[in-house]
């Protein structure tokens, strides 16, 4: 762990205790995991004790079929790259995800994750709060400790469902009017539910039941050629 990250980690473990339930470090940069029943305190102490004083992200995460892939990437085959697919990976379908879960259920599906910036330190910290609820995915809301939130909440309550408790004006922000469904979830059929187009005898745009078949196009095998033998 780097001298940066290690003094920040010991310093919160310090004054947080159990409230922390994980941390993690990547790349040099610390990750805490804090139950949502006690987020805002740890984040107010965190705004004005540590000196994270600007949030800088709030991203919605969906941890249902985390890891699943639909490349096969181990070998090569005679025919090179072929444009199949494992059906069962995310995204495809409803189904596919419902599958995996119940080969591996998750604990917790949905997570709100914040980054924090200290200007006056030169410190980067990752927060992580996980939603209790699956069917009704609820974290507090942090707009009354960073103002800066507002946006970013809704854009993770628009894409992932994610209810924001506390939050002033929590309504869809990328999405249409009355648009179904939330796009960056797992279980969201990457085809969509529908499809709208413009039409000229009504003078509006009209929703229709989506028309294409799902297909996606991906190599299926990374080829291994002399360009990737290494010399020894």
């Amino acid at each position: 762990m780097s001298e940066t990250a290690e003094s920040l980690w010991e310093a919160l473990s310090a004054r947080f205790g159990v409230a922390i339930t994980g941390h993690n470090l990547c790349c040099g940069e610390l990750t805490i995991e804090v139950d949502a029943a006690v987020a805002l305190d740890v984040f107010v102490a965190l705004r004005d004790e540590s000196g994270f004083e600007e949030l800088m992200d709030v991203a919605g995460v969906d941890y249902s079929a985390y890891g699943l892939t639909e490349w096969a990437t181990d070998d090569t085959s005679s025919r090179g790259f072929s444009r199949g697919f494992v059906a069962r990976a995310p995204g495809r379908s409803a189904a596919a995800v419902n599958d995996a879960l119940a080969d591996a259920p998750l604990e917790r599906r949905f997570a709100a994750v914040y980054q924090l910036l200290s200007v006056s330190r030169n410190e980067r910290l990752r927060v992580r709060v996980f939603a209790p609820d699956d069917e009704l995915p609820v974290v507090p809301s942090v707009i009354n400790v960073w103002s800066s939130a507002s946006w970013y909440e809704r854009e993770a309550f628009d894409l992932y469902g994610i209810v924001f408790e506390g939050h002033p004006d929590l309504r869809r922000l990328l999405t249409d009017y009355g648009f179904v469904g939330h796009p960056f979830r797992k279980d969201f059929p990457l085809i969509g539910n529908v499809e709208m187009r413009y039409d000229p005898e009504r003078a509006r745009v009209v929703y229709e039941p989506v028309s294409i078949d799902p297909r996606v196009l991906v190599p299926r095998v990374i080829r291994e050629d002399h360009r990737y033998v290494s010399e020894s």
